[in-house]
């Protein structure tokens, strides 16, 4: 059994179907002469071309013609007399049909009673006719032969004009094609597409099969009796075209195996020419599946790449601001080595001259004899006192190393702050008595703070030592611990000369001397209070100076309590 009878048994029926006969064929008789009309109805009674009978079509003048023709674009052969009611009548309208009305499918068979007034010569080299004949040659036999070629020809021309107009509605729809986004998208576009391809075609069924994005189904039309969905799984397992009565079934498969399946209900013989339009759609569509299955890819790798990109630039950010970090800390580092060589420079060769002049004066006097005991102790006193100078100036500047260091870490214990301040107090009260000054302390109790108790200790001791320096002799100082909120509060008050206001813009910054000085020659490097202010911050703390009523200033530290006192 052929393919064809088999696609028939698909419809359920069998065996081979008469061929539709289909429309007349339209043919124009355009003459003068009323028996003209009359004989060539009489010769063409019974043609039949291709199953299809004719239909005749009269005028009587050019003018008629023209009007006719107008009315039926779809006259297949004209026959024209030339003489009529002017000498060249029917070779103007032959002008007419091809420049005016545009019809380049219609055939013009010139016939004429007096071939003299239009020689046949000039007429076909001037004129877009198909055959010219004399009337009086053109018998039944010569007629019924000259209009078989003559329809054979326009039947020849209108399906390359309609091929052409297909083929260039298949082109037009692949830009479309292309455009679509997904596979449900394509499958629409297709159906409504490949409705214009088939003519008469009243339903059209799409399925797309992508291993990419699964299947896709559309449908386009009146839905028809029975159904086109079975034709569609039909097609894709024969994976063939294949043609019926009043249906047709075309296929294709792309590079990547994806599979087009096209069903139309067309409700007749489907022309060679739609049928290979149909096919060569179904290709389109694939090498749009093709297209929209490496636009995905594409984006799939641009996105990743995108991805990739970000990820890259964020460590490229990251690495770029590790070594900006590390760049600040060189810097840092460089210019705190600067200040501390220049502290070197001019603090510490202070002391170290007083202690080679006093050498040098001492290594004299032990030349004497007898030995001057009592100025050999003031020397040895004074090397002491600028021994012991240097060492404190050398402590400071090691603590305040450390406190640069920015990985700096505290040993964090529980820390009662009133008894810490009462053992700084101690510390520093030999000192104040020197100069005869008191310390007065006034402390809560059981104030506690998490923090590193040896650092708090020097933080404290910087605020009280400062206090015994730049007060006057016999000043008191007044050390307070009291709770503020959920914080302590230790205040260090002086009676000494305060803070200028540039002393107070600028009282925690490293390596700055305040405007007053110490009151019993001792040395200062400039770097205790931003010690005190390093310490605190690293607590979660605040250090704060200020001038207090009546002279002398107050400096003060605030840190978080914790325990059952941060909670009240």
């Amino acid at each position: 059994m052929s393919a064809e009878a088999d696609f028939i048994e698909l419809f359920d029926g069998g065996g081979e179907a008469p061929a539709p006969l289909g429309p007349p064929w339209k043919v124009a008789v355009i003459d003068d002469d009323a028996a003209v009309h009359e004989g060539t109805r009489f010769a063409l009674r019974d043609f039949r071309l291709e199953g299809r009978g004719i239909e005749l079509l009269s005028a009587f003048s050019a003018s008629e013609g023209r009007a006719l023709l107008a009315d039926h674009p779809d006259i297949a052969v004209i026959l024209l007399d030339v003489v009529m009611e002017e000498d060249e009548a029917g070779l103007e309208l032959v002008d007419v049909v091809r420049n005016e009305l545009a019809n380049e499918t219609v055939r013009i068979i010139l016939r004429t009673g007096q071939p003299g007034q239009a020689p046949e010569r000039r007429v076909v080299v001037d004129y877009d006719i198909n055959d010219y004949k004399a009337k009086t040659e053109l018998t039944a036999d010569k007629l019924f032969t000259a209009l078989v070629s003559a329809l054979r020809g326009f039947e020849q021309l209108r399906q390359l004009t309609v091929f052409r107009a297909g083929l260039e509605a298949v082109i037009e729809a692949g830009a479309e094609l292309l455009a679509a986004e997904d596979v449900d998208a394509l499958a629409g576009t297709a159906a409504r597409r490949a409705a214009g391809l088939v003519p008469g075609a009243t339903e059209v069924a799409v399925s797309l099969q992508c291993p990419a994005a699964g299947r896709a189904f559309a449908r386009w039309g009146a839905p028809s009796d029975p159904p086109l969905d079975g034709l569609l799984d039909e097609g894709l397992r024969r994976r063939r075209a294949m043609e019926g009565e009043g249906r047709s079934v075309h296929f294709a498969v792309s590079g990547t195996c994806s599979e087009v399946v096209l069903a139309v209900a067309h409700g007749g013989e489907a022309a060679a020419s739609a049928r290979g339009l149909a096919d060569l759609f179904c290709t389109r569509v694939s090498v749009a599946l093709d297209n929209l299955r490496l636009r995905r890819q594409l984006h799939r790798a641009k996105d990743d790449l995108e991805r990739r990109v970000a990820a890259r630039t964020a460590e490229l950010v990251g690495a770029n601001r590790r070594l900006e970090a590390q760049g600040q800390d060189l810097r840092r580092a460089n210019a705190f080595k600067n200040e501390i060589l220049g502290t070197i420079a001019h603090d510490l060769k202070n002391p170290l001259n007083v202690m080679l002049g006093r050498a040098q004066i001492l290594g004299e006097l032990v030349e004497m004899s007898p030995l001057p005991k009592e100025p050999a102790h003031r020397q040895i006193e004074e090397i002491r006192k600028a021994g012991s100078r240097l060492s404190s100036m050398i402590d400071s500047l090691i603590s305040n190393a450390m406190m640069d260091a920015a990985d700096i870490s505290l040993d964090r214990a529980e820390i009662d702050i009133g008894e810490l301040a009462r053992q700084v107090a101690e510390t520093n009260r030999a000192a104040a008595e020197r100069k005869a000054q008191d310390i007065a302390l006034g402390a809560e109790a059981g104030l506690l703070v998490h923090g590193d108790g040896e650092r708090l200790r020097e933080a404290f001791d910087n605020l009280v030592g400062n206090a015994v320096k730049y007060s006057p002799p016999g000043a008191p100082i007044e050390v307070s611990v009291e709770r503020t909120g959920g914080r302590v509060l230790l205040s260090v008050r002086d009676r000494g000369p305060g803070l200028s206001p540039e002393d107070l813009r600028r009282v925690f910054t490293r390596f700055q001397r305040l405007s007053a000085q110490p009151t019993g020659g001792e040395s200062s490097t400039g770097l205790g209070l931003s010690i005190v202010k390093r310490i605190v911050e690293l607590h979660g703390g605040e250090a704060t100076a200020a001038n207090r009523p009546g002279g002398g200033a107050v400096f003060a530290i605030s840190l978080p309590l914790i325990g059952e006192e941060a909670r009240k």
